[in-house]
């Protein structure tokens, strides 16, 4: 998510338009957050799994 949302600022305006991969790969990076959770929960649910918590 951070790499393309640097990525992003790279393109700048251009970055926001679906003629360039770069939004694509922006929406595609922001929805998987969404899906599988905040970073945070992510490594909640990875240490509970390995029994660290």
């Amino acid at each position: 998510n951070r790499v393309a949302s640097r990525c992003l600022q790279l393109f700048g305006g251009y970055g926001y338009c679906s003629e360039y991969e770069i939004s694509r790969l922006f929406v595609d990076a922001r929805v998987q957050t969404i899906y599988a959770g905040t970073s945070e929960i992510m490594k909640l649910i990875i240490s509970r799994g390995l029994g660290l918590k």
